[in-house]
């Protein structure tokens, strides 16, 4: 595997710059009947990612843990060039952790010529994180759609901090009939709440401490939750409260949202309703109660999925 710097090679484990090198071990991995799992990452690795390892390496023969830092999913004026980049030590935990190939390709590699096709899953990126980033899920499915071809995996590993990504690459995944099983695997937090995220490093110690407000908020909205609460609004001025309390968060969004459909829900409606024109509704997902928040140069999100026959 070529074009490495030393460090990288003596990682100790297969790391591939181009499509031909990927497609190449990952037939010979076939050719010896291993399944093959795919853990889509944009490096600067943590213990979320590295539970997403984990389970891979757990479920699969062949663990491929993608490394790029995606330019289509970023805005104009977001952080694609001061976006975390650790790929020596991102490689290492990788084989500490179980896989077996690294797919680290450049820009040219990914998108060797201006790309002209991308992949548009309507409705599900309206709102949430997409309204606030225009754009932004064409560019995760047109990557994630890249790397499905490229690596044809039998299982495909994302983390649920980010549900609406998760939701909407299942929904790809069922529209355009691609052969993975996309797997969600729950949020991984530090010991005092705060989710996992590569974007955590932009946090002063003050910051950090702020941040906290979000987990703060969607435990108070749980404990409604538990006790029976069901308007959205009580849930959403719950989780408004707890940053409210903090002068370096500024809130992007707090909603309460279908599990399924990522539509807001509205208090009393009944479930399995029909909609518009007589079509059918989906059935009821999970209530997810979602926030986003700008806490100093950092935009972070967090969730809470509660199932009401097993809370989460």
């Amino acid at each position: 595997m070529a074009n490495l710097d030393g460090a990288v090679q003596d990682a100790g484990i297969p790391v591939a710059v181009t499509v031909e090198e990927v497609r190449e071990a990952v037939a010979a991995a076939r050719r010896a009947s291993k399944t093959i799992g795919l853990v889509p990452t944009m490096g600067a690795l943590h213990r979320g990612h590295t539970t997403l390892i984990d389970t891979a390496a757990a479920q699969c023969d062949f663990v491929v843990v993608s490394i790029f830092v995606n330019p289509l999913q970023f805005g104009p004026t977001e952080d694609l060039d001061r976006y975390p980049r650790t790929l020596d030590r991102d490689v290492v935990l990788c084989r500490e952790h179980g896989a077996h190939l690294v797919f680290a390709p450049t820009d040219r590699a990914m998108y060797p010529k201006p790309q002209r096709t991308y992949v548009n899953v309507e409705k599900l990126t309206d709102g949430l994180c997409g309204a606030s980033r225009p754009g932004h899920f064409r560019g995760v499915t047109t990557v994630v759609a890249k790397l499905f071809n490229i690596v044809l995996p039998d299982r495909a590993y994302f983390g649920e901090k980010d549900y609406q990504q998760l939701v909407v690459v299942r929904r790809m995944v069922e529209d355009l009939n691609f052969p993975v099983t996309v797997v969600g695997v729950p949020t991984v937090r530090e010991e005092d709440g705060l989710a996992l995220s590569s974007r955590n490093q932009y946090l002063t110690p003050e910051e950090r401490q702020a941040a906290l407000s979000l987990s703060r908020g969607l435990q108070a909205a749980r404990r409604a939750l538990e006790a029976g609460e069901r308007d959205p609004q009580v849930l959403i001025d719950l989780v408004r409260a707890e940053l409210a309390k903090e002068p370096l968060v500024r809130e992007d969004y707090v909603s309460v949202v279908d599990g399924f459909t990522l539509e807001p829900l509205i208090y009393g409606r009944e479930p399995g309703s029909e909609g518009a024109g007589g079509e059918p509704q989906e059935p009821p997902g999970p209530i997810v109660v979602a926030v986003a928040a700008h806490v100093g140069q950092a935009r972070l999100i967090d969730n809470l999925i509660y199932r009401e026959d097993q809370p989460a």
